[in-house]
């Protein structure tokens, strides 16, 4: 009998320009590989632009914590997003996964290792601070992250070649559905 599995979807995927469309790929990766997978996408609320900026987020943030009540376990999309680490947002839902005792699994489309990502940023900085120590041991983030992955039983997977891949490549997310499904007994 295979395991079936709820998946969360976590990550900055949903403001891409084709959010909708790359959610449905995202989705149809996970059925492949036997987890029922979930986006967090707000395109069923009709409602949404007639709201006020304070019921608009209140509402996202409550229905995306119900998605996540009925999943299982997460897979975060941990491609640095607007600066040298993951997404903030993604990062609460990994937090809220490993706090509950569900299996957090990630992945980076970056093949850098952060200190690499920090040191370039802090260079890029009008008047960089001498001295800023960047954080090092060669992970593909910061050491929480890591830790949460590991403890949650899950894992970050990187890109196999070493190479960047494009912010919205699949390739490295299937990699890790098909981690996910082996780590937790599906397959």
């Amino acid at each position: 009998m295979q395991l079936k599995l709820t998946a969360y979807l976590a990550g900055p995927d949903v403001f891409l320009p084709s959010a909708i469309a790359h959610a449905r790929r995202k989705i149809a990766i996970c059925a492949r590989h036997g987890i029922e997978g979930h986006a967090p996408l707000n395109e069923d609320v009709a409602s949404l632009p007639a709201m006020s900026d304070a019921d608009a987020w209140a509402m996202i943030y409550r229905k995306d914590i119900a998605m996540m009540e009925a999943c299982d376990v997460v897979i975060a999309n941990l491609t640095p997003f607007r600066g040298a680490s993951a997404d903030s947002g993604t990062l609460i839902e990994v937090g809220w996964f490993l706090g509950r005792g569900r299996p957090v699994f990630g992945y980076s489309n970056s093949a850098a290792p952060f200190a690499e990502r920090c040191r370039r940023q802090v260079a890029a900085l009008p008047d960089p601070m001498p001295g800023l120590s960047v954080e090092g041991f060669g992970l593909p983030d910061n050491l929480m992250i890591q830790g949460a992955a590991v403890q949650g039983g899950g894992a970050i997977v990187l890109p196999a070649d070493g190479r960047d891949q494009p912010f919205d490549s699949l390739e490295v997310f299937e990699a890790c559905v098909a981690l996910a499904v082996h780590r937790l007994g599906g397959g």
